[in-house]
């Protein structure tokens, strides 16, 4: 006791203080620096193919009469790998679009039951997503040149024929701005679809990380424009999505999906124009609807395509996106839209709070 009471503390000094200041704030903006150089490394290093990554099902194993296909985008020099499987007298076609760092053999099965069902099939992946690997990556914006081929692709082999879409995860966000920009689409499933890039990079980092995103998302955002030349901002479908209207839009989310937050799925429902339809599946993960119940999931896009696609004489009447006027008002709308939305379930939840 006779130490400790004759021990003298010093008071620290200014110059600790402030050289102990800056070496918190240069911690701190590492940590930030490290984890906003990591989540763009994650989202954009190039694909690796596991071993015997080659041994997988084909359409050979289903008996259809594919054609292995190659097409070009609608920009770059690269080349875009797919499968068309014609079907004889179809009057429709189905682009069916992967998700991200997924290959067109994951599409495989969808899309044996679509031809079935009558329809002209082209299944394709996105260039470094699947087989064909070794090249930077990004999620939904370099893609979209893919997917705007594919539609180029489809009107040569099988003009005239109505044209739909089936997309998953970033697939379905893919086809939803590029289906905005796109009038010969004219029928559109997106199948557990995210709401923003930044919605869905938020979600990810809160699940792995219980912290938000917000600390170093920012630098995220510009270490992403200088790596990437895109910005979060970019990939928006809930931006675009009301430019689909009139042509009909099927959106389809698992309830506990652990990759995009589920409650993307009822904002890109309140941003869109009618005709719209939402199907929740409670107990389904990301692009598990299918999984949960296989007969409902193939009835839902049989009856979907059949309504929209097939008994269609003409293609239905678009409006002109091309004036910026116009794209802009309509993106106001659809945000109001959402926002709205976000207020009536903030509202609704601190109902049921005071209530309990």
């Amino acid at each position: 006791m006779r130490l400790l009471s004759s021990a003298k503390f010093r008071r620290p000094s200014l110059k600790h203080i402030v050289f102990g200041g800056v070496g918190g704030t240069l911690g701190v903006l590492s940590l930030l620096c490290g984890a906003a150089i990591y989540l763009v490394e994650t989202l954009t290093r190039p694909k690796k193919l596991p071993p015997f990554a080659d041994y997988t099902f084909t359409p050979y194993e289903l008996d259809l009469p594919a054609e292995t296909v190659e097409f070009p985008p609608r920009k770059g020099d690269h080349k875009v790998s797919g499968w068309f499987i014609p079907h004889p007298g179809a009057t429709t076609t189905l682009l069916v679009c992967p998700g991200y760092r997924s290959s067109k053999t994951d599409m495989l099965g969808i899309s044996h039951l679509l031809w079935k069902a009558g329809h002209n099939i082209l299944a394709f992946e996105y260039y470094g997503h699947g087989m064909q690997v070794g090249t930077p990556i990004t999620l939904g914006y370099r893609e979209m040149d893919d997917f705007m081929g594919a539609v180029d692709y489809a009107q040569q082999r099988a003009p005239g024929t109505h044209l739909g879409v089936v997309g998953y995860s970033m697939g379905a966000v893919i086809a939803l701005m590029c289906s905005a920009r796109v009038p010969e689409v004219e029928a559109i499933v997106a199948d557990s679809a995210f709401a923003t890039h930044t919605s869905v990079v938020d979600y990810n980092v809160r699940r792995a990380l219980h912290m938000p995103s917000a600390p170093f998302a920012w630098l995220a955002d510009y270490l992403l424009g200088w790596r990437a030349g895109y910005h979060f901002r970019q990939v928006e479908p809930l931006r675009d999505i009301a430019l689909i209207a009139p042509r009909p839009i099927l959106l389809i989310h698992g309830g506990r999906d652990t990759v995009v937050d589920p409650h993307d799925a009822p904002l890109l429902y309140a941003a869109a124009q009618e005709p719209k339809e939402l199907w929740i599946v409670p107990e389904a993960d990301h692009c598990g609807a299918y999984f949960a119940d296989r007969p409902l999931y193939v009835k839902k896009l049989v009856d979907f395509f059949e309504t929209h696609l097939k008994q269609q004489s003409a293609r239905p009447h678009l409006i002109e996106v091309d004036s910026p006027a116009h794209v802009e008002a309509v993106e106001r709308e659809a945000l109001e839209a959402a926002t709205a939305f976000l207020a009536d379930q903030e509202e609704e939840g601190g109902t049921a709070r005071a209530a309990s």
